[in-house]
């Protein structure tokens, strides 16, 4: 859609193809390996004297979040659909922010150039409708030859066009044979426009004919108040349709003030942008992708103390430079280097603007770098690919010593690890994340360390009973001293106590041991010998002997999980949960906010959830997603537990 706008708006001598790689809105490696947009794609151009920027993004759920920020900027947004009445779910989560945020937008029904497409609008439109919650309004329709569409009539000026290739469509003699179903669409858009306009409904029930002016004025003051969307049709490959939808953004589409003022730009005299993308470009450094809210920028000023090097305005992966960018114009600004997405700036300060927040990740791959040394340097890129996209999350994991990368799906993730690789030559090992299991004690015991050391001079010694006992889930670990006749002197009871925190870090299943009590009952000491090392040790010798008599259990973590899904699937929802090991549903509830959609609860173990994102959106064509958290440790007896000890066994990794 992208590269047929910048088509007849003259700035491409000739289109590019996704399949051929060369289109303006696919230039990244990512992009074109998968024949699909992967981050957004800026390109100004000119139409009919009027000065744009187009965004394209991309369609996949997995870089939502890109999608996200590029209409936090924008003042119209075009959804492009198929002409599938069957995928029209898929737009449901695109069409729910659009709402939320009130961003103007349009919907184009693309591929129409495809057989039998021509008598599906209807079927189309119906299917959309059920996921939107603003009104859909057509308007226009198809002319048809067979199966085949050659033109359309436009309702508003009641004229028809015939498609022709690489030009604008042919005014044409409207068709008799369409005039019914002309008269009966246009009464229809007629209708929905006078929901919204007392006076419109007026003269439709007094019969009168509304001028042609008043029907433009009320679809233009309606679709910038976000209170309907028209919808168009037509074939980006072919070009057909795609005039009058530029048309319709020139008419339609509200001024830079009227967006500011809907997103909550404060007013104010000084100049304004708003960083919505950063990119870490190579050969160029940091550019921060900004929309000008309020006055001017000049190359070499200074905003919020970061000097402005280099304006640019963007056409795909080709960089225009420019002296200054003025109101609401969009532009790459560079080497901006303590600026991120999202910020306001000013020339004196920061700004703090609305924001969608960032999405919970929901699969993660542990990487290793290939080459010694490289470990730097991956840390650095992580933090560049995380300033660029903030539904990547980068964790350290202290206790497995794993470096953890966080994202949407197995698409989002493989284009990072790809990324890596071409951006910063970085060849990097993945698999899934070790899961943080736990041990802890079913039997109480009282036990014994003693440790006796004797060499030249100065010895070692520390003798320590240790009355042992389990506690309940998520209760901790408890330590008390119950020394009576000072057997054992004050000044050692932190030695043992920390010896018995140091052998909890890998207990005897080889995992952190939690919720235990531990006393110190009883002991001896030297008056030269014994030392702080000493107890530490004859405290661990001690725990050696709990972990022995104890009963050791494994305990795994379990997840809070809530699974967002059209109602439709909230069956399969709930097959997917007890289709798992341990996956327990505690019910559904209808999802706040969401006609049509539920949100079930369940509990799912940790080692579970590696695939669930995977299977969630195939089984909801995409649409279906959740967030998670933590919630209690539980019991894993039998051959499960068996595997996970005997896979730690395996491992050198520490627990």
């Amino acid at each position: 859609m992208m590269e047929s706008l910048l088509f007849v708006a003259g700035a491409l001598p000739r289109k590019g193809s996704v399949k051929e790689g060369n289109t303006v809105g696919d230039a990244s490696m990512e992009a074109k390996a998968r024949q699909m947009s992967v981050e957004s794609s800026l390109a100004a151009c000119t139409y009919q004297n009027q000065a744009w920027t187009l965004i394209d993004c991309p369609g996949s759920v997995e870089f939502s979040q890109e999608t996200a920020h590029a209409l936090m900027a924008a003042d119209i947004a075009v959804v492009v659909v198929d002409p599938d009445p069957g995928r029209a779910l898929m737009v449901a989560p695109t069409l729910k922010f659009l709402d939320d945020h009130k961003v103007p937008h349009v919907m184009f029904i693309n591929k129409m150039e495809a057989a039998g497409s021509a008598g599906k609008i209807k079927d189309v439109l119906n299917a959309l409708q059920v996921v939107s919650e603003r009104p859909l309004v057509l308007v226009e329709i198809p002319i048809r030859d067979g199966d085949q569409i050659t033109g359309y009539v436009d309702l508003i000026s009641e004229h028809a066009y015939k498609y022709e290739a690489g030009k604008d469509a042919d005014l044409m003699q409207l068709p008799e044979s369409v005039l019914p179903e002309e008269h009966e669409a246009r009464q229809l858009m007629l209708e929905k426009l006078a929901d919204f306009d007392d006076h419109l409904m007026e003269e439709l029930l007094s019969d009168l004919v509304p001028p042609l002016e008043e029907v433009a004025e009320d679809l233009a003051k309606d679709v910038q108040d976000d209170l309907l969307v028209p919808v168009f049709f037509g074939s980006a490959d072919k070009d057909a349709g795609v005039r009058r939808l530029f048309q319709a953004l020139c008419d339609e589409a509200p001024f830079v003030d009227v967006t500011a003022a809907r997103l909550g730009i404060p007013e104010g005299k000084d100049t304004l942008v708003q960083v919505f993308k950063t990119v870490h470009a190579q050969h160029v450094g940091k550019l921060s992708i900004s929309r000008v809210w309020r006055g001017e920028v000049a190359d070499g000023s200074s905003l919020a103390g970061n000097r402005v090097s280099g304006i640019n305005k963007l056409f795909g992966s080709q960089q225009i430079k420019q002296q200054k960018a003025t109101l609401g114009e969009v532009v790459a600004l560079g080497r901006m280097e303590e600026v991120h997405t999202s910020e306001g700036l000013t020339p004196t300060a920061k700004v703090e603007l609305a924001w969608p927040e960032p999405l919970q990740p929901m699969l993660a791959l542990s990487l290793h770098t290939t080459k010694s040394g490289d470990d730097v340097k991956l840390s650095l890129a992580l933090q560049r690919l995380c300033e660029e996209d903030a539904s990547l999350k980068v964790e350290q994991n202290a206790e497995t010593q794993e470096r953890i990368l966080w994202g949407q799906g197995e698409v989002h993730l493989k284009c990072a690890l790809d990324r890596l690789k071409s951006r910063f030559g970085l060849d990097v090992e993945h698999h899934p994340p070790m899961v943080p299991y736990r041990e802890t004690f079913t039997k109480p015991a009282k036990v014994h360390g003693r440790h006796k050391h004797q060499t030249g001079g100065h010895g070692q010694f520390g003798d320590v009973w240790l009355e042992v006992k389990p506690r309940g889930r998520g209760e901790g670990f408890e330590f008390e001293e119950k020394i009576v006749g000072g057997v054992v002197p004050k000044n050692f009871f932190g030695a043992v106590e920390h010896g018995i925190v140091d052998w909890m870090k890998r207990g005897p299943l080889g995992f952190p041991v939690v919720d235990i009590y531990v006393a110190l009952v009883d002991g001896s000491y030297h008056t030269v010998d014994s030392s702080d090392m000493a107890f530490k040790t004859a405290a661990r010798i001690g725990m050696n002997e709990a972990g022995a008599v104890c009963h050791p259990v494994l305990l795994e973590p379990i997840c809070e999980v809530h699974i967002a899904v059209p109602s439709e699937f909230t069956p399969k929802a709930q097959r997917l949960v007890t289709g798992r090991r341990g996956g327990q549903v505690l019910g559904f509830d209808a999802r706040p906010g969401w006609n049509g959609w539920d949100v079930v609860s369940a509990y799912i173990p940790q080692a579970e959830m590696g695939d669930v994102v995977v299977e969630l959106r195939s089984l909801t064509m995409g649409v279906g997603s959740f967030t998670w958290a933590f919630h209690h440790l539980q019991e894993l007896v039998g051959r499960d537990a068996d595997k996970v000890v005997e896979a730690r066994k395996q491992t050198k990794a520490p627990a």
